[in-house]
């Protein structure tokens, strides 16, 4: 038998096993690709990454993204979409509910010639698309919009009042099963989205999420998204309103984080102070009095005009991003956007890290 550490190779069992079963399926946990470096696609905010921790949601991994309905979960799944195309990633995306409106999607950021765009007319068709699209090496992000959405064909072939109990749940079981191993194998990244539902005559929370419970086992990321008010821009501005995401389950990195956001009706999720607040935060800027510094100069007096600065300076911004997102990668002795009374809740959807 091998010392801890040394090498396997050679060993008559690993080449039996390489012989029989391919090159890649033994191998040491530190050998496996993008161990030390995670591949990740940004969400769009700066303090949403920052909550996940490690910048982004994961590739080779599915995540989960519920909450009630008009929460925001659109606008931030194009606002992933729209990051992952800035990066030369191509996405695609599951329109189930058949609600998709390109022109928001452009407003958001979304260079709608460049998404592909799905309307199944079943449970198993969008399924088995996506697979497809996975196999081709065509896409690298698939948001399926939504869940509750993904009807299995024996419920839409059936009657109008037909009991099928449990249908949807085994069709998510079975499809997660099948696929989940393949999307790590093609490092992609598949989103889910989820809405809620109100179980009757239960103690405790009486939230609960659609299509069984597979999902929330099979999700690397779990986030669950709540409008928390209204706010308004000006005098002649329609109010809008702030978001919470908390990040309930995360397998790659500390859970129970959160992160609050600035949604605005046709723009999407605003960064304006979002680095600013963040700098400060992680101490990656100083505030002294009224003023703004980033090593080596001030940015501005007033929130205002170190938004202003980063603005009008094209070559800092960058940097900057670049400076919070360093800093956000450091541990920090209690967590990016943790709070030390997060405690998991009973009932669903909250508290469930399995």
């Amino acid at each position: 038998m091998d010392e801890p550490g040394g090498k396997i190779e050679f060993s008559p069992a690993f080449m039996q096993i390489e012989g029989q079963f391919g090159k890649g399926a033994v191998m040491r946990a530190g050998d496996k690709p993008g161990i030390n470096d995670p591949d990740v696609k940004s969400t769009g905010s700066l303090g949403l990454d920052g909550a996940l921790g490690q910048g982004g949601l994961p590739r080779g991994r599915v995540v989960e993204i519920y909450g009630p309905e008009s929460s925001g979960k659109t606008t931030l799944t194009l606002k992933a979409i729209a990051s992952a195309q800035a990066e030369g990633a191509t996405p695609a995306f599951t329109d189930a509910e058949h609600a998709l409106d390109p022109g928001f999607a452009s407003k958001l950021g979304v260079n709608v010639k460049r998404l592909l765009i799905s309307q199944p007319d079943t449970g198993e068709q969008a399924l088995e698309i996506a697979d497809m699209l996975f196999r081709s090496g065509a896409v690298d992000v698939i948001v399926k919009d939504s869940v509750a959405a993904l009807t299995p064909k024996a419920e839409i072939e059936g009657e109008m009042g037909d009991s099928h109990q449990g249908l949807h749940a085994r069709l998510m079981s079975q499809a997660l099963r099948n696929k989940t191993a393949n999307i790590s194998r093609w490092n992609k990244l598949v989103i889910f989205k989820k809405q809620i539902r109100m179980k009757m005559g239960v103690y405790g929370r009486p939230e609960t999420t659609t299509g069984g419970n597979a999902l929330k086992f099979y999700a690397s990321v779990r986030l669950d998204i709540r409008r928390m008010g209204a706010m308004k821009k000006s005098a002649t501005k329609s109010y809008d309103w702030s978001t919470r995401v908390k990040v309930v389950k995360n397998k790659v990195a500390p859970p129970f984080r959160q992160a609050e956001l600035a949604i605005y009706y046709g723009e999407g999720i605003y960064r304006g102070s979002e680095p600013v607040d963040l700098g400060v935060k992680l101490e990656n800027v100083e505030k002294s009095g009224g003023w703004y510094s980033y090593p080596g100069r001030r940015i501005g007096q007033g929130k205002a005009n170190a938004r202003q600065y980063l603005r009008v300076k094209p070559e800092f911004p960058g940097i900057f991003e670049q400076g919070i997102r360093g800093a956000m990668a450091a541990p920090h002795p209690l967590g990016f956007g943790e709070r030390r009374d997060v405690q998991q809740e009973s009932g669903e959807p909250y508290g469930n890290n399995g």
